[in-house]
């Protein structure tokens, strides 16, 4: 065995490696990049190894730098993980070369089956059912465009070295193939060093489903049962679970064996991942091979038992499987959600900078560890105070839930979110809420164009379902009657005029363009040391107890005798509406901003006139923190409605901005190359 690997990547999945081989005791060396100096997983590690620049090309993607580092530090194999180098066949077969051995597959297998080109042909030749399409690479959009017509639309532009969604696009009309095209050539280019795209036949209302792979260098291969992955945004997978609530046991068993023989048909060994399209009735044509770990495979974790990274590893090392097809476990039901820093309320566009507050939930399932199933758990590569940087993939961590059954894992789940606190960037959990809630998601009714069908207009803080807002108006006053009691006890009150607090309140609950509805409650039975007040909200009465901290984020506590998670703190500071005063509540994805008053200030608020905010109609403003790669315009040009004006490039995705409107461009605010911050003007109208 090993004693001492290096993980050539970063965060989350070098975070996990580093886990399982402390766990075997072998030693771990990280690499890291300017941007990732004070990153988790180079605290985790034995050693750490500079490799350059922030730009993923200038660092994580130098095999050169990795392998000197290896050869510099003494590490006896490299683990990939996922993404960067991961299923690049020449670094595989370089690391082979310098006599470090590679944990993952053999070169071979990953010119084969990495390749999304050549991984057809092989399957096609195989007799393995393919989507139609052109598997060889397009060299311009006019030719792309030619082939989409023959093929028929919609079809999928897609990159050949492409993964993680990055370099992929759905075109439904000529102009979008062009496009597409375009920006899935750039994408490849610069994630992964590959600019070749393909095309295919995209078949519409599909369900993704994909089979997770283990092979020994024996000959041995198993199928470790399937996962779900057709809750997808823009092709990035949201959230994942195991096993799916679609298949049966037939296609189960005929897809994994499909694709064992797909596998020893490369001789691969290692982890891999077949995935497959999925008809509504089963029927099933293979997508590609994922020559590696994937995102999802803490959900394979929970019901299989296994540790899959130590299989890898001990794999490498030459070891047999230790199981055969027939002692595979597939118990109980998980899931797994990708926790990304983007703002799902500005079109999910990426967040960047601080973590000014991160406070997961209660973990009582963890990486590497085999022992403790039916819980929580978080895979993460952050920590309180780190920095999100603009130069590489959004995700901030994964939570994983394992249930008895499938209603179960997605209680666990919607509990541990209302329990995940994020401060200093935005991130997705409120849509993730939101589709755990959704009837459709609940009865295992959907699609890969679940998202785009169900949220096609965007995603708006009212399409958070909620079963009883008035839970919200009453947790908001149940917090501020204890920020109250605390003020009830300021030292120096003059004798005979001591603060008293009442029972009657008004919750302003602040809405958009200075609306806001006003609730009258009542709390009253307060107890302080039992933390508990019985609070009326029109007809409906909360007994409400909780022991919060005053100043935490997190609230836990009991509703009428049931238990609950949420979030309540100070708006001011950094919400929408800059009111010191206000609180700002979450649970189960639904936010309330609201101000607690008297009756009396209640009253007088609404006399208060509202500062509309200023008039930006005439500009483009950057929709978040990026990189500005391309400017499309000069000062006294005329626009038309839909042309191209700016390109920003923010987390390895490209991001085109367009006119609304015809107009003539009056100035050029910002310059090619610039670092813009969010609602940055770019350019003015005239």
């Amino acid at each position: 065995m090993f004693t001492k690997i290096l993980i050539a990547n970063r965060g989350e999945i070098a975070c996990r490696v580093i886990l399982t081989a402390r766990k075997m005791g072998i030693q771990t060396v990280a690499v890291y990049s300017d941007a990732d100096k004070e990153a988790r997983h180079v605290a985790l590690a034995d050693e750490a190894v500079h490799i350059g620049p922030a730009p993923s090309r200038d660092s994580y993607l130098q095999a050169d730098k990795i392998i000197a580092a290896c050869k510099a530090t003494g590490a006896q194999a490299v683990h990939p993980g996922y993404g960067f180098l991961s299923e690049n066949a020449g670094f595989a077969k370089r690391v082979e070369e310098e006599g470090i051995v590679f944990i993952g597959p053999k070169h071979y297998s990953i010119a084969a089956m990495g390749d999304k080109i050549e991984s057809k042909k092989l399957a096609g030749a195989a007799g393995v059912n393919c989507i139609p399409g052109v598997n060889d690479a397009i060299e311009t959009p006019e030719k792309a465009v030619e082939i989409a017509k023959g093929i028929g639309y919609p079809v999928m532009i897609k990159a050949s070295a492409g993964g993680g969604g990055k370099g992929l696009r759905v075109a439904f009309n000529d102009k979008e193939a062009f496009e597409g095209f375009t920006s899935c050539r750039n994408e490849a280019r610069n994630s992964f060093g590959d600019d070749r795209v393909f095309i295919e036949k995209f078949v519409e209302e599909p369900r993704h489903i994909e089979i997770q792979l283990m092979g020994d260098s024996h000959g041995n291969v198993v199928y470790l049962n399937e996962r779900e992955c057709s809750i997808q945004r823009r092709h990035q997978k949201v959230i994942e679970e195991a096993p799916s609530p679609f298949i049966t046991d037939a296609t189960r068993k005929a897809m994994g064996e499909q694709a064992v023989q797909l596998a020893k048909a490369v001789k691969y060994q290692s982890a891999g991942t077949v995935e497959f399209v999925v008809g509504k009735d089963q029927s099933f044509y293979f997508l590609e091979m994922n020559t590696r770990l994937q995102v999802e495979h803490p959900v394979t974790e929970c019901i299989t038992g296994l540790d899959l990274v130590e299989l890898m590893i001990r794999v490498a090392a030459g070891e047999k499987l230790p199981l055969t097809q027939a002692e595979v476990k597939r118990n109980g039901w998980a899931i797994e959600c990708r926790i990304n820093a983007e703002d799902p309320f500005r079109n999910f566009l990426p967040s960047t900078g601080r973590l000014v507050r991160f406070q997961p939930p209660k973990e009582t399932m963890f990486a590497s560890d085999t022992d403790h199933w039916q819980g929580v758990r978080v895979d993460t590569g952050v920590q309180d105070g780190g920095e999100i940087p603009m130069f590489y993939d959004s995700m901030i961590a994964k939570l994983i839930v394992h249930g008895t059954d499938r209603l179960d894992a997605i209680t666990k789940m919607r509990e541990a979110l209302n329990g995940f606190v994020i401060r200093g960037v935005g991130s997705n959990i409120p849509f993730q809420s939101a589709l755990l809630a959704h009837p459709k998601f609940v009865a295992g009714d959907f699609n890969t164009g679940f998202i785009a069908e169900n949220y096609a207009a965007g995603f708006r803080s009212e399409d958070v379902p909620h079963d009883d807002p008035d839970f919200l108006v009453a947790l908001a006053a149940f917090v501020h009657r204890r920020y109250l009691q605390r003020a009830s006890g300021i030292s120096g009150q003059v004798a005979g005029h001591e603060f008293e607090v009442g029972e009657a309140f008004t919750v302003v609950s602040l809405g958009a363009g200075g609306k806001s509805v006003q609730t009258p409650v009542s709390v009253v039975d307060y107890e302080e040391k039992t933390g508990s007040s019985a609070v009326s909200v029109g007809t409906k009465s909360y007994q409400l107890c909780s022991n919060m901290r005053l100043g935490s984020a997190r609230i836990h506590g009991n509703c009428n005798g049931t238990p609950f998670t949420a979030q309540v703190e100070r708006s001011g500071m950094g919400g929408s509406h800059k009111n010191p005063l206000a609180l700002r509540v979450n649970h189960n994805g639904r936010q309330l901003d609201a101000l607690v008053l008297t009756p009396r200030a209640a009253a007088l608020y609404a006399l208060m006139p509202f500062k509309a905010a200023p008039d930006m109609s005439r500009f483009v403003l950057s929709p978040m923190p990026g990189l500005l790669v391309d400017v499309a315009v000069v000062a006294g040009q005329k626009v038309q409605a839909g042309e191209r004006v700016a390109v920003i490039e923010a987390m390895k995705m490209e991001n085109v901005l367009f006119a609304i409107n015809d107009g003539v461009v009056d100035a050029v605010l910002a310059t090619k190359g610039e670092s813009l911050s969010v609602d940055q003007p770019i350019i003015r109208f005239a």
